[in-house]
């Protein structure tokens, strides 16, 4: 087990420790000293402060070009959260996220729903396009891990479900580890230290295995809503190792299209030439 594995699990049983003792304090009413709760917390915080300055001291001091691959999507998208307008994209180096994307399938302009205040608080996922598309392998890889057994939830596109995620489940899910939060999910070994990621993949759409060989362009999953997700999307990133836990992003372009900013939609016509049958 390395350090920042190690740091990681601190990480989770003390964020457990605070909520624990929270819940006896209030609950039970036993006279814990104020300092007693929120040591835990002051302990998670710094793990993660340390975290993410340890990748940033990475990056400056060993900056990686762009790695070019090909995108893992077919036709009309638009992106989110994008490296292409501020690192780290998703507010965080945290799980190798530094330069994560969402892309989100549009096949014509407004063609998915969008947020609301209020109603309707969730959607389901087949009112969504995106919900379902096939993802593709970005290089010839080696399967290093999949997960494909977690369910689809409903949206969190409400104003009250997006604080239900962010204030509740989030959270345990944070205290859950790298499964809870990607959800079922896909991780390719491109070569020379560079390991590919995907995100809130559908439940049972995962067509590979750990130690497959696969070319570029072969449909690897499908698009869901598992994991810590407000809507299906693909979430994708690039890093330096298999463990999201402990690996520090690398930027990436994607051949023909670049990293699409926030709000651009993009198109990927055609697939690769040598990659669209089985490895």
């Amino acid at each position: 087990m390395t350090v920042g594995k190690l740091f990681r699990i601190v990480y989770r049983l003390s964020w457990m420790a605070f909520f624990a003792l929270v819940a006896i304090k209030v609950f039970v009413g036993l006279p814990f000293p104020m300092l007693w709760i929120w040591l835990p917390a002051l302990v998670a915080v710094a793990i993660v402060l340390g975290a993410s300055a340890r990748a940033r001291r990475v990056q400056r001091q060993d900056p990686r070009e762009p790695v070019e691959t090909e995108p893992p999507v077919r036709g009309r998208w638009a992106a989110l959260n994008s490296p292409a307008d501020r690192t780290p994209s998703h507010g965080t180096h945290g799980y190798g996220q530094t330069y994560a994307i969402d892309v989100l399938a549009e096949p014509a302009e407004g063609g998915r729903p969008g947020f609301r205040a209020l109603w309707p608080m969730v959607r389901r996922n087949k009112d969504f396009p995106t919900f379902g598309e096939p993802l593709f392998a970005v290089a010839d890889a080696t399967v290093v891990h999949t997960e494909n057994r977690q369910r689809d939830h409903l949206s969190r596109n409400s104003l009250p479900a997006v604080l239900y995620l962010m204030l509740v489940e989030g959270s345990l899910r944070d205290i859950g580890g790298v499964r809870k939060i990607l959800g079922n999910h896909v991780v390719l070994d491109l070569g020379n230290g560079v390991f590919a990621a995907y995100a809130h993949l559908q439940l049972g759409s995962v067509t590979v295995r750990p130690g497959d060989r696969v070319r570029a362009g072969r449909q690897i999953a499908r698009c869901g809503n598992s994991g810590n997700s407000t809507e299906p999307h693909l979430h994708f990133q690039l890093m330096d190792g298999p463990d999201a836990d402990t690996a520090v992003g690398i930027p990436f372009r994607w051949r023909g299209v670049g990293v699409p900013a926030n709000g651009e939609a993009f198109v990927v016509e055609n697939p690769v030439s040598h990659g669209m049958g089985t490895p």
